[in-house]
């Protein structure tokens, strides 16, 4: 419910701040705008400034004159002005809290969190229930923000959210109907103060759950099952290990078995490698927890396609097959990756650093890959790591290490771009990065029709 008596401070003018600063407004209540960077940093500054008070080059005191402060995902929860505003009681949320609060009770919410693949399984989420004729939202840290929809009137069936961590932490009631839970390893590192607490940050999908509502869980992975142990909603698990009682969905023999007497082959589906066949298991279930329809949900999933950067086939050259990976920006989703071809690969690694110990691919690495080309600014780390157990080159320029393992490929190996890294080295953002390696990959492609 909304109270349009609050008045609210919005820290951060990016998207999701942006969304809930409108809705607020929409619904007649006020918003204060802070933002850290200088106004001539923000693209819609003159605009905003027009529709709400403002401040720009950091956040003042003028925010503890407000009653909640929506804060944007990438704000650090310790800074100065959010010390002084628990000391003042002032309530602290996250745009995903306070768009759950004001949605219309008719729609009811899937949630996805996950160190990787929830892009992907959202998406899929969404397109299964396109396919079955309902009328499904995707929003949340995928596209647009939650509150930017007519999310408080009736006509959305399904509201299906991508949550990360940093949403999560400012939860206060948000309580999907169906949470999922991908998996758990180590990201953003340099956000919290120990991967327990980021594994805690995830499990918080569950915290205002109860019996009537539904967890979607990885039961291969002991951090997951150690987290969700308490928690009160129904548990469906998948498994990507051969099937077991427990496991409502499991690989087996090539196939993704659901149920009781429904299967997909993996060569039906859209996406390869394991770690997309744990995905549209955990897309399966989610929908079936509500729509318990499992030949339908088998037969939607089947129209699905990777999305951008995500293990995406660019093209062939020379014999030589390309792989834009870029939204591997950490280290299991380059193991995932690795486990996704049938032979060793040439793998382009390297980025923006976000705390982890590359060392712990060292082992899939000696098995999976031919040799590993080394760019950015976690180049000389990874060079630490890996020097003399693996074959590898250190390559500055981007283009360059792209080419170099062209130039060295021989016909039928692979190139992939799976960085284990953030892109705000020499990128805006992952998806900057992979456009720029699959323009990269079309100047080989064509230099190469020529000869």
């Amino acid at each position: 419910m909304f109270d349009k008596n609050k008045y609210y401070g919005i820290l951060g003018m990016a998207r999701s701040g942006i969304a809930a600063a409108y809705k607020i407004k929409e619904l007649g209540g006020r918003a204060y705008l802070s933002e850290k960077q200088w106004k001539d940093k923000i693209p819609s500054a003159n605009q905003l400034e027009k529709d709400f008070p403002c401040e720009f080059g950091g956040h003042s005191d003028a925010l503890l004159e407000c009653d909640s402060l929506i804060i944007s995902p990438g704000i650090p929860l310790d800074i100065p002005i959010l010390v002084k505003a628990r000391n003042k009681s002032i309530e602290l949320i996250s745009e995903i809290e306070f768009g759950f609060r004001i949605k219309h009770p008719d729609s009811r919410i899937i949630a996805v969190t996950g160190s990787n693949g929830k892009s992907t399984t959202v998406s899929l989420i969404h397109h299964i229930l396109q396919n079955m004729g309902c009328k499904s939202l995707l929003a949340g840290n995928i596209g647009d923000a939650f509150s930017s929809f007519p999310i408080h009137q009736p006509g959305y069936d399904y509201i299906v959210l991508e949550i990360s961590s940093f949403q999560l932490d400012l939860i206060t009631s948000f309580k999907p109907d169906v949470a999922v839970l991908l998996n758990i390893t180590p990201d953003h590192m340099n956000r919290y103060a120990s991967f327990e607490h980021y594994a805690q940050s995830k499990a918080n999908i569950f915290k205002y759950q109860d019996e009537n509502d539904c967890a979607i869980l990885f039961l291969d992975s002991q951090e997951i099952i150690r987290h969700t142990l308490n928690i009160k909603a129904h548990k469906f698990f998948f498994s990507l290990q051969e099937c077991q009682p427990k496991a409502y969905a499991c690989l087996e023999n090539k196939f993704i078995r659901f149920g009781l007497s429904t299967s997909v082959s993996i060569y039906d589906l859209g996406i390869k490698g394991p770690n997309n066949y744990a995905n549209a298991m955990a897309a399966m279930l989610a929908v079936h927890a509500l729509i318990p329809d499992a030949a339908r949900i088998a037969e939607a999933v089947k129209g699905f396609r990777s999305l951008p950067h995500r293990l995406e086939y660019v093209g062939t050259a020379r014999g030589v097959s390309f792989y834009n990976d870029s939204k591997a920006t950490n280290t299991d989703s380059v193991r995932s990756a690795l486990l996704s071809f049938e032979r060793p690969i040439r793998i382009i690694l390297g980025g923006s650093d976000k705390g982890e110990d590359f060392s712990v691919l060292t082992e899939d690495l000696k098995k999976h890959a031919a040799k590993l080309y080394l760019t950015g600014d976690t180049q000389d780390q990874m060079r630490q790591a890996w020097l003399g157990k693996i074959p590898l080159d250190c390559i500055d320029d981007f283009e360059q290490c792209v080419r170099t393992a062209f130039e060295e490929s021989l016909v039928g190996d692979i190139v992939v771009l799976s960085p284990a890294c953030a892109s705000f080295d020499r990128f805006q953002n992952f998806e900057h990065r992979g456009e720029v390696f699959k323009q990269i990959i079309r100047s080989i492609i064509k230099e190469n029709e020529k000869k």
